[in-house]
């Protein structure tokens, strides 16, 4: 009799090509992971903001590419391309790939990001986990972000699940007990969390009534929250401008209109009388729940500077 067993027999080591000289370097061993696949509840596009502000702002070098063709069902998500008057150009080829970038100060993290597998995804899991293991990553973060009746007027909210007490307690501003539709970044929380590795995912609250659109302030809230989990610096310089924008945008269409006024002066009261008297920790704060000194804030921002300006 077959034992039984937990997801696909076939070798996940064979779903993904890696970058041997860098897969096997020791520099890659111990770093922070972060994740973010889109396709799956992307409120606000929050996951694809931070993928592209990461991935553009940042040396990235490529430390594994896994098989779009195993693992994307291309009839039910086509890939967009251009057709210019006689020929077709620019074909967005579906991506999934593991990336080693270094922050602002120069600290090397590793970043999966890119489509959500519709296929496979016992066997995905076990692939992530097997890479997870032979770089004996630290801790891996993930985030993804849902609708929410809440007003774009409060701070933007977050529910942290996972193994580590001390990135969730005092953080989440919602604890439901509710059973969701299952994201690949579910299964491998659980199977990560079954293999005894550390992990945290992070779900951003986006107004409901934003969710179709890009609400970069979201996403802004998605990197500080992963940067403060991994103690990463990470860039979000155009994302508080690009939010800015969308702030006075929907300012004005708010004023324009009597009832959308009112549907947010309801969450607002709704949200206010939830928040009262709920103290929530500082990102700052570290796992002993203390705030760093001034001394320690200073050398942070003076290295930062030196590595924005090295001539200087």
């Amino acid at each position: 009799m077959l034992e039984r067993i937990s997801g696909s027999l076939l070798d996940p080591d064979a779903l993904y090509a890696s970058n041997i000289e860098l897969f096997h370097s020791p520099e890659l061993r111990g770093l922070n992971l972060v994740m973010g696949f889109t396709g799956f509840a992307d409120a606000g596009h929050v996951v694809k903001q931070i993928n592209a502000e990461l991935l553009d702002s940042l040396d990235a070098e490529p430390v594994a590419v896994f098989d779009a063709d195993q693992l994307i069902d291309y009839r039910s998500r086509r890939p967009h391309l251009t057709f210019v008057e006689d020929h077709l150009q620019d074909y967005q080829e579906p991506r999934l790939a593991l990336y080693r970038l270094m922050d602002g100060l120069g600290k090397p993290f590793l970043l999966l990001a890119g489509f959500e597998p519709d296929l496979q995804w016992e066997r995905f899991a076990r692939a992530v986990v097997g890479i997870v293991e032979k770089l004996d990553v630290n801790l891996v973060t993930w985030i993804h972000s849902i609708p929410m009746p809440v007003p774009h007027t409060r701070p933007v909210g977050v529910t942290v699940h996972g193994n580590r007490p001390d990135l969730i307690e005092g953080i989440s501003v919602w604890k439901p007990t509710v059973e969701v539709p299952a994201a690949v970044g579910h299964i491998l929380e659980l199977r990560l969390v079954e293999a005894g590795r550390n992990v945290a995912g992070y779900v951003i609250h986006v107004p409901h009534y934003l969710a179709e659109a890009e609400y970069p302030t979201a996403a802004v809230a998605g990197l500080e929250y992963l940067g403060a989990a991994t103690s990463l610096m990470l860039p979000s310089d155009r994302l508080r401008e690009a939010g800015r924008e969308v702030g006075r945008q929907i300012a004005e269409q708010i004023d324009a209109s009597e009832d959308v006024q009112q549907v947010v002066s309801r969450l607002e009261a709704r949200y206010d009388e939830k928040a009262e008297g709920t103290v929530r920790r500082s990102l700052l704060a570290d796992e002993n729940d203390e705030l760093p000194n001034a001394d320690d804030l200073g050398a942070a921002v003076e290295a930062y500077l030196a590595r924005e300006n090295p001539g200087q």
